[in-house]
């Protein structure tokens, strides 16, 4: 049988005030793409098909008509909660969305209740278990008690023994006749993070080993880190990474689905299909002028610049003038003001509020005139003076 393995979509996500709406429109078309170039039996998503616990209306519209485009290329579709997803609100989704031939889990179920996935290959007929185990935090899964009552390494150990405990009641169904898979959404000891994970729910006191699981297991797909990366254990175990960078931290990360191959008897075997709908992130370096004399380079990316200049007033503005893709603006250290360890005394009285700003910003490497002006603009506003001569 063939099957994708994909995770992390983070629909709804808004990058420095930019929708990604359409980019996302795009990557997912481009994996149903894939699902039907390649008739694949299956489609596993292992977790976070949303940025958020609330998504919009127009990212819940989104992913629906993704799962039904993915279901009506023929390939059973099976799809887990994330910790960016909100889990009751997936299992709600459960009874509907299992009339369109689409499992959704959302909480961690039994086996009996729906904790693995049975079906057959439609296109190759081999049977197939998927054990599926949605995020669990690790609120959920260590008592208050617990946890302050004992050490962290002792916290740890228990998260790892009740994934251990889930897993093994999980795939104890597994059989020799059948294509066993799990997917999980999930810190894997010796992970890598992509860079734009939500750090607090990927602490690695909160782990579990790759040999948590089982060597009869033909393949384990992996979300929660968002760059592809495949674990040594006695199974494949395989995150997928995200299907495009959802923040700066993963530029370099090259947005992948995987291909996966597998029968009852042989090792599965993996293919890493690159998705480019999605725009690139990038971070240039350079004056404003050297910047506006690559924009074309740049036409089509979102960018961080570092602008090897000093700060003054208009600075971003003239950047994402030659560079509308620009969506952060800094100034590289070595242009930036010193910080002033031990700023002057000064005594009330001795001099104006404008000699004290044309200090301050002395200070910080400021040198606008038009800065002052506004300033002094202000000021007379504020407190009624009549404006100085300029």
């Amino acid at each position: 049988m063939k099957f994708l393995h994909t995770s992390d979509w983070h629909v709804g996500k808004v990058l420095k005030g930019r929708n990604r709406l359409d980019e996302h429109r795009a990557v997912l078309r481009e994996i149903v793409g894939l699902a039907r170039t390649h008739e694949v039996d299956a489609v596993l998503i292992a977790g976070d098909l949303y940025d958020s616990a609330a998504p919009s209306a127009e990212a819940q519209e989104l992913v629906v008509r993704a799962l039904m485009a993915l279901r009506d290329t023929g390939a059973e579709v099976v799809a887990i909660a994330g910790n960016h997803d909100h889990p009751r609100t997936f299992d709600a989704y459960r009874p509907l969305m299992s009339v369109a031939g689409i499992t959704m889990v959302g909480s961690v179920r039994t086996a009996e209740t729906g904790g693995v996935v049975t079906f057959t290959a439609p296109r190759t007929g081999e049977p197939v278990r998927v054990a599926v185990l949605p995020f669990l935090s690790q609120r959920h899964a260590i008592r208050a008690a617990e946890l302050v009552a004992h050490t962290p390494a002792e916290n740890s150990a228990g998260y790892d023994q009740l994934i251990r405990d889930l897993l093994t009641t999980l795939t104890a169904g597994f059989a020799d006749d059948a294509v066993n898979l799990v997917t999980a959404h999930l810190t894997v000891t010796g992970g890598t993070m992509g860079g734009g994970e939500r750090a607090a729910q990927s602490i690695f006191e909160y782990h579990v080993p790759a040999g948590a699981f089982p060597v009869d297991a033909h393949y384990v797909a992996l979300g929660h880190l968002h760059r592809r990366q495949t674990l040594s254990a006695a199974c494949p175990v395989v995150y997928s990474g995200a299907p495009l960078a959802v923040d700066f931290g993963e530029q370099d990360n090259t947005p992948t689905v995987c291909l996966v191959e597998a029968t009852p008897s042989t090792p599965a075997r993996v293919t890493d299909l690159p998705l480019t709908s999605a725009r690139r992130l990038r971070t240039i370096t350079g004056t404003v002028a050297e910047l506006g004399d690559r924009a074309a380079e740049y036409a089509d990316d979102y960018l961080r610049v570092i602008v090897r200049e000093p700060a003054r007033a208009g600075l971003r503005e003239q950047v994402q003038a030659v560079l509308p893709g620009a969506l952060e603006v800094r100034i590289d250290p070595e242009f930036a003001a010193p910080l002033q360890a031990n700023r002057p005394n000064r005594t009330q009285g001795q001099h104006g509020p404008a000699e004290l700003f044309a200090e301050f910003c002395g200070e910080r490497a400021v040198v606008d005139d038009r800065v002052q002006a506004l300033f002094a603009r202000l000021h007379d506003d504020v407190t009624g003076s009549e404006p100085a001569e300029r």
